[in-house]
């Protein structure tokens, strides 16, 4: 399962078609990480240049040595978007997502595990964290911290990807990826806006219609003042109003399944990315394929453990936005109002995931319909 790496094939620049774009492993998928050009080696020098790389799963500082093979499936890459905040304060994982990918290598299954699920969190000396019971998203803050220095979130990712992997059963994640959620209105505004599918009419909790951020009630949490209003239908959004739609999660604004609605609009906002990223308007653009190539690699970190980025670009070639399957995980409250303690996921879920592990999520899926989220 992707332990190594694989050369440039020199086919690639015998490719007619300099504006071919491909998929660059799960975050291409999730945040259009990947407008690849396939066409110059050059410009693939240039991406894999832009992109951030870390330690995500602490092989380095265990001195493990990496080596270089060819990409086979089946493979798991463990997707996260932060928000930035100050460099003393400890990240929180706002967006947790599973890319799947079976065997062949030719479809992708995308999940999403609540923030705020309830975990147990295991012990991690990197941090001096001793371990415990605590919401999902707080083992990357848990595990950025670092005695007498700024939090580091590559150290934060390596205990989050521990949890996740004890709460799915997953061995071992063959890549991940931080991502920047400020990036994404960096790069949607580089492709010139994404097209997107509103499945209701969503008023935002944060923006004014202009964009600005509305004013803080001063009689109370919340804010005040006129707000964004996403309608129903087909819509173009900028950057900035991508992110705040993706960002909504609230009954009262339009949102009535809460951060499961909130999850569900991130992932049909990662395929209208992708049909974005391969859309004529872009990849027959060099000047936009370019700013669109150095924004994403403005907005990653990347782990290939062994792998580069390019590399899971020419091994995922064949993935596009219809052949990926989104998921959604069922889930419910753990109490409600001031009592509430955040989620957990229903027993289905388990069958879920000892269906992930024997390869046999189609067979699943057609069993369980109701897993299938909805795009439109």
């Amino acid at each position: 399962m992707g332990k190594g790496g694989r050369k440039k094939p020199s086919a690639w620049s015998r490719v007619p078609r300099w504006a071919r774009v491909c998929t660059v492993f799960g975050s291409v998928l999730m945040l259009l990480s990947g407008a690849v050009l396939v066409g110059y080696e050059a410009l693939m020098a240039r991406y894999e240049g832009a992109v951030g790389k870390g330690d995500l799963f602490g092989d380095q500082a265990a001195g493990a040595q990496e080596r270089k093979s060819d990409i086979k499936g089946p493979l798991n890459i463990l997707l996260v978007g932060i928000d930035p905040r100050d460099a003393k304060t400890p990240p929180l994982a706002d967006s947790i997502m599973v890319l799947h990918i079976p065997s062949e290598l030719d479809r992708a299954y995308l999940f999403s595990l609540p923030r705020d699920l309830r975990v147990e969190i295991p012990r991690f000396s990197k941090a001096d964290f001793n371990g415990g019971t605590d919401k999902l998203n707080a083992a990357m803050s848990y595990g950025s911290r670092v005695p007498g220095q700024n939090p580091d979130a590559a150290r934060g990712f390596e205990l989050l990807a521990k949890t996740v992997q004890q709460v799915t059963g997953i061995d071992r994640f063959d890549a991940g990826a931080i991502i920047n959620f400020t990036g994404f209105q960096k790069i949607v505004d580089a492709m010139g806006g994404v097209d997107m599918y509103i499945e209701r009419e969503v008023r935002s909790e944060h923006r004014e219609p202009s964009g600005v951020h509305r004013k803080g009630n001063p009689n109370g949490e919340g804010y005040i003042g006129p707000q964004a209003v996403y309608k129903k239908g087909n819509q173009h959004l900028s950057g900035w109003q991508a992110l705040d739609y993706v960002r909504q999660r609230y009954p009262k604004n339009g949102v009535p399944d809460a951060d499961y609605g909130r999850q569900r609009h991130q992932q049909q906002f990662i395929k209208a990315m992708v049909d974005q990223a391969f859309s004529a308007d872009v990849v027959t653009n060099p000047i936009k394929l370019d700013k669109v190539i150095r924004a994403a690699g403005q907005s990653l970190i990347f782990n290939g453990r062994g792998n580069s980025v390019v590399d899971f670009a020419i091994a995922l070639k064949d993935v596009r936005s219809n052949n990926v399957e989104l998921i959604k995980l069922p889930g419910e409250n753990i109490g409600t109002g001031s009592a509430y303690r955040g989620e957990r996921l229903r027993p289905e879920a388990e069958d879920f995931f000892t269906a992930l592990e024997k390869e046999q999520l189609d067979a699943f899926l057609l069993e369980h319909p109701d897993f299938r989220n909805k795009t439109k």
